[in-house]
């Protein structure tokens, strides 16, 4: 008796279909059936479960992910403020810088204007001295010559194409060239040698056999005297004779 109940239990763990068959025998087979259903939407539930869990977590990793990311995003967002702040620095910074030189500028242009009104005044007071100078000279070359040479020879400026004379006046047999300044020194009895070179070469018919190379001067600067002694140049001014050379037409 004991081995036939072993095998009934046996059977009922074992074999479903014999299980169905003994609960229909008790009215227990629709029980059965509907808690076999309950457990199989049990097991599918704890599933679904668990792979809900599982994505869950993966969800609150990006979370975690996207907070680190804009923790991140934040700290450069602040670094660019502060970045941001130290530009607005330096643009007031460049802001008062150029005020400054503008200002600068401003009291350099006055100054500068100034000097030119100033510059201006000087050029028209050479400009007129200058003037002066070669009229005093003309006169006084022309009282020499008629006294000294007993020439009447009348004294302009001579002004060709290629160049330009302050002094110049020629006779028949006697021509007067030369150059009168201020102040001068080797470089203006070199300008009127290489003029009279240029004569020579270019404009033979404006000179004469006899040629008085002559600087009207107020103030000689060193050297010139030497050079006018030895290119045989008169150099003079009104009230002072600085070198004069023999005076003679042949």
């Amino acid at each position: 008796m004991e081995a036939a109940k072993r095998d009934f239990l046996q059977l009922l763990d074992s074999d479903i279909e014999f299980r169905y068959a003994v609960a229909g025998y008790l009215g227990l087979s629709e029980i059965l059936k509907r808690l076999d259903s309950i457990t199989e939407e049990l097991v599918n539930l704890r599933r679904e479960q668990v792979r809900l869990r599982k994505g869950q977590n993966r969800i609150w990793k990006e979370i975690q992910g996207l907070r680190e990311e804009q923790g991140k995003i934040w700290k450069e967002i602040q670094g660019l403020r502060e970045e941001q702040g130290k530009i607005w620095k330096e643009i007031q910074g460049l802001r008062e810088e150029q005020i400054k030189l503008r200002e600068d500028f401003n009291k350099m242009l006055a100054t500068i204007n100034r000097m030119e009104g100033r510059l201006n005044r000087v050029e028209r007071t050479l400009e007129k001295l200058t003037v002066d100078v070669e009229d005093e000279a003309k006169s006084i070359l022309k009282w020499r010559i008629r006294n000294e040479l007993g020439v009447e020879l009348d004294l302009t400026s001579l002004i060709l194409p290629d160049m330009e004379l302050n002094i110049y006046g020629a006779t028949n047999d006697l021509c007067v060239v030369g150059e009168s300044t201020v102040r001068g020194g080797t470089e203006i009895a070199e300008e009127l040698l290489r003029k009279i070179e240029r004569l020579r070469l270019n404009h033979p018919e404006m000179l004469r056999r006899n040629l008085i190379k002559v600087i009207y001067v107020c103030l000689p600067l060193p050297g010139l005297i030497e050079r006018g002694v030895k290119e045989g140049i008169w150099i003079l001014k009104a009230t002072e004779e600085f070198h004069r050379p023999e005076l003679r037409i042949i």
